[in-house]
């Protein structure tokens, strides 16, 4: 009698567990009508002001999300497009590309041409504001732009490829670095030694000699902003799959683009979201067209798998997911 109690109570917290799993919703339709499509999935309506976090990407770079691809969905909501500044320049002779000023940044957004779509706000233009952190292991606050507090809602809309210093970049970084303002942004990279951006400092070992405490800070400051916006109307995350270079859209000429473009995922779980795209990324076979050797060998030699392991013991939420294709 015993064993069968002790056997039923483990197939209910079996069962419990399965539940508890985060969704993530799947398309392989790379379009602005699949965007849409995968924003209802998720049954949470964008409420009150909305701000649709993107990168609008670096001035030479072709990988970012084209505002033709994301116009529906901004437009479904009602949004503004919302950036961050950069903490740093990319080419010292010509600084037309960079967005480490708003002036040169504005001029890229609008080359781009999100301005002829939809209103676009750089939240760090004119001051910053200090928002609290559970994990407070290396950074005390986050440090974002100042106009992060003018919105209810947000839809993080996340390019998913790799990342020089954090191995691959996702939800995430998207909420963390993304929406961090420049000194924001050195005091997540430097892990709480840099409040405010020097950039005599900025690639010394003091800025970049702890990589663990680097991600540790990520997840913590994407805490932060998730728990901003769920004590007002909410948030909900977006990941596009297409154009993985192994660099960043932060990144003025990228590595080439070596993987196919695999498709659209979403979730109210930005942990689940960023481990169903690395486990996408593990899963791909190595063609003459598809080849993910060199965005995994980026992952792994960055540690870029920790920022998820940490986000999911700050509860931030679950590697545990369930994948729902909603093309079938």
């Amino acid at each position: 009698m015993k064993k069968t109690l002790v056997i039923v109570a483990w197939m209910l917290v079996a069962s419990a567990a399965a539940f508890a799993q985060s969704k993530v919703y799947l398309t392989r339709e790379i379009s602005p009508e699949s965007l849409v499509r995968i924003y209802k999935a998720l049954g949470v309506t964008a409420k009150g002001r909305v701000a649709v976090k993107m990168s609008t990407g670096e001035g030479s770079n072709p990988n970012y999300l084209k505002p033709e691809l994301v116009r529906n969905l901004v437009l479904e909501v009602d949004g503004t497009v919302v950036e961050c500044n950069t903490a740093y320049g990319n080419r010292p002779a010509d600084k037309k590309d960079d967005r480490n000023t708003s002036e040169n940044h504005w001029k890229v957004i609008e080359r781009h041409g999100f301005t002829k779509f939809f209103p676009v706000d750089i939240m760090d233009e004119y001051d910053e504001i200090r928002i609290p952190v559970k994990d407070q292991t290396h950074i005390k606050y986050d440090i974002v732009g100042g106009h992060l507090a003018n919105y209810d809602f947000m839809i993080a809309l996340n390019h998913f490829k790799g990342h020089p210093m954090g191995g691959y970049g996702g939800a995430l970084k998207n909420l963390s670095i993304g929406c961090a303002s420049q000194n924001g942004k050195a005091y997540i990279h430097s892990a709480g030694k840099m409040e405010k951006l020097d950039m005599s400092r900025l690639w010394t070992p003091e800025f970049i000699g702890d990589q663990d405490g680097f991600l540790e800070s990520m997840a913590a400051a994407a805490q932060a902003v998730v728990n901003y916006f769920q004590r007002h109307e909410g948030i909900i995350y977006i990941s596009v799959m297409n154009n993985m270079s192994i660099d960043c859209d932060c990144v003025d000429h990228p590595a080439p683009v070596k993987l196919e473009d695999y498709g659209i995922l979403a979730s109210t779980d930005p942990v689940a979201l960023d481990q169903a795209c690395i486990d996408i990324i593990n899963q791909q076979k190595v063609t003459a067209k598809n080849d993910p050797t060199d965005l995994l060998n980026r992952i792994d030699r960055q540690h870029g798998i920790h920022t998820i392991e940490h986000a999911a013991k700050l509860g931030l939420g679950s590697r545990q997911y369930t994948l729902i294709d909603i093309d079938k």
